[in-house]
């Protein structure tokens, strides 16, 4: 379980992984080693599940995103895992949920510009039967943040504490 010092360490690391241990240490008031095994200690329990750099999508050719919802009439356990096996071949897709609700599959798809998506639509049904495939192009990116809210953990934290 997470204590309230791996959450100063992880407010940093979502900021910026790449400050050096010793940084991090000093700035959540640990001297270096300690600091190195929690990091540790938290990336072998998945908490941190790994490091990323994060990539201007307009500067590497990827700057339209797209929303895909997928409704299908096709439920056996042996589709699902051949649609889940071809999503995972195409590299424009960088996020994939099963929902509930109307949409069984939601996707965000990152392409260059329309040509591109539609080659990846037009490849999509190829591979794979859908029943419904509606796509919605964002016009403008509000809010874009790979950092989780760490309030939920802090606040469960605190009510273990005070039960203690």
């Amino acid at each position: 379980m997470l204590d309230e010092m791996d959450l100063k360490i992880l407010d940093i690391l979502q900021s910026d992984c790449t400050l050096p241990v010793a940084e991090v240490g000093k700035a959540v008031g640990l001297s270096t080693t300690p600091c190195w095994r929690r990091i540790q200690k938290m990336e072998e329990s998945g908490a941190i599940q790994r490091r990323v750099a994060l990539l201007d999508p307009k500067a590497v050719e990827a700057g339209v995103t797209v929303f895909v919802s997928i409704t299908t009439s096709r439920h056996a356990l042996t589709w699902l895992e051949d649609f889940h096996k071809v999503i995972v071949e195409f590299p424009e897709v960088v996020e994939f949920y099963r929902m509930s609700g109307a949409v069984d599959y939601l996707l965000r798809v990152v392409v260059p510009d329309i040509a591109a998506y539609d080659a990846f639509y037009k490849s999509l049904i190829a591979k794979i039967e859908l029943s419904n495939v509606s796509s919605a192009f964002a016009m403008e990116q509000i809010k874009c943040t790979s950092a989780l809210p760490l309030t939920f953990a802090r606040a469960k934290i605190k009510a273990a504490s005070a039960a203690a």
